[in-house]
């Protein structure tokens, strides 16, 4: 029997793509096994890093192609994985596979469509870093994704690519999956490694960090499954690499796009496109827009629509989550969605993320019923500036963003729910 006969359910992800990188084995709503991952090229990456390159070469690679972390924060992954080699071995690599923010897809059609593409990531990653051990930490709702990394995992220890003298090579990896129980906090890498640990999944306080003090107290790179799937690719192109995408955010992206669009799904560009344009290869709009959420980071109105796709400081940034609204939505009605998820998901260890996120989500189903005051309006925007401040990890600091974002860009829809209206028709 086959993976292909085991798995529950594979759910259909439309894919579109105007390159042809991380996607391009993706497309069907099947999974590619190891026989097909090799005819079209899989694994020769991690054959040339072993063969031509040391692990400082690359590092170095890693380093010239400017490549930011898929998973939010966008730092640059070869300086933490320079600060991961300055202290002793043994080292950890871990992939964060735990993605649960709303809106938010596009690791999984790696996980479930290519999943050698992110094995052989983690394999010349940690070549890289001088790790023997790795760890994919996999969110507990991705239970096809589990049972497809798994069987992936044994089909590459069989053909040679996992276990000791990879390759005829000095170089030994395995490699894990972890299920996690379900918890949005240990996306966070500390939470995650308490979560590996076997503990509650908490974040830590830093410094130290994990590069310093990770995984049972060693050294770690955490990276997510997006991020590693791009490290064949620069082992593949090397320089060529910077000629894919504008200057300093070379590279493929993925971008889940939802909502109020015609063809929804998860799309690869480059990242000198806008939001606009990413909408219009989404087959554009449903109805004339009314807002973009972006899962965690907050709301664009229409007027922003020309902002890029990248991590510039003007740009859209995290992980190019679009969630498309329309004039039939409701600015509350969507922000409710999103509070009610940072307070369901919040992991309780810091009171102003505790009691805060529930408290807007209380405020804003007033809204949502027609009892909200002003007096609620500004308690809702005391709350967005002091949550941050008083919490610990990046649930706590991003929990306002939509909300405060909301209440710059629309806060008509707000005036006009306390005055008993719900633009978009759907309160009261």
């Amino acid at each position: 029997m086959s993976i292909r006969d085991k798995i529950p359910h594979l759910p259909e992800i439309y894919a579109d793509s105007n390159i042809n990188l991380l996607l391009r084995r993706a497309k069907e709503n099947r999974t590619v096994d190891i026989e097909e991952y090799e005819t079209t090229g899989g694994y020769s990456a991690l054959r040339k890093a072993l063969n031509k390159f040391t692990p400082e070469d690359i590092i170095v690679l890693v380093e010239e192609s400017t490549l930011r972390g898929r998973g939010g924060a966008g730092f640059p992954t070869g300086r933490k994985w320079r600060f991961v080699i300055q202290n002793p071995k043994p080292r950890y690599l871990i992939c964060n596979a735990d993605e649960s923010e709303p809106g938010t897809f596009k690791d999984r059609i790696i996980i479930e469509r290519d999943p050698h593409l992110l094995i052989e990531g983690m394999i010349i990653s940690a070549y890289a870093i001088g790790a023997e051990k790795g760890f994919i930490y996999i969110r507990g709702e991705y239970p096809a994704g589990y049972m497809i990394l798994e069987n992936a995992i044994n089909e590459a220890y069989e053909r040679g690519y996992l276990g000791k003298n990879i390759l005829g090579t000095d170089f030994s990896f395995d490699l894990y999956v972890y299920r996690g129980a379900g918890a949005y906090i240990c996306g966070e890498e500390t939470a995650l490694i308490e979560s590996l640990e076997g503990r509650r999944g908490h974040p830590r306080l830093k410094p130290p960090y994990p590069p310093q003090v990770g995984l049972f107290g060693r050294p770690t790179v955490v990276n997510n499954v997006e991020t590693l799937s791009n490290i064949p690719i620069i082992v593949t192109y090397e320089q060529y690499f910077m000629h894919i995408g504008p200057a300093g955010y070379y590279g493929p992206k993925l971008f889940p796009v939802s909502g109020k669009v015609k063809k929804p799904g998860v799309y690869e560009s480059t990242m000198d496109i806008t939001l606009n344009e990413l909408i219009d290869i989404a087959g554009g709009p449903i109805g004339k827009p009314k807002a973009v959420f972006s899962g965690a980071l907050g709301v664009y109105h229409p007027d922003e629509f020309d902002t890029p796709m990248d991590y510039s400081p003007k740009g859209f940034g995290g992980t190019g989550t679009t969630i498309v609204l329309n004039e039939e939505d409701c600015i509350i009605d969507s922000l409710i969605v999103i509070a009610n998820f940072f307070h369901h998901e919040s992991c309780g260890k810091c009171t102003p993320c505790r009691v805060g996120t529930y408290e807007q989500f209380n405020i804003l189903k007033k809204f949502q019923e027609g009892t909200a005051t002003e007096k609620d309006l500004d308690l809702l925007i005391h709350l967005g500036k002091n949550i941050p401040i008083g919490s610990i990890c990046g649930l706590g600091y991003s929990a306002p963003n939509a909300i405060m974002d909301a209440i710059r860009k629309f806060r008509d829809e707000f005036e006009a729910h306390i005055n008993g209206k719900c633009p978009g028709g759907v309160c009261f």
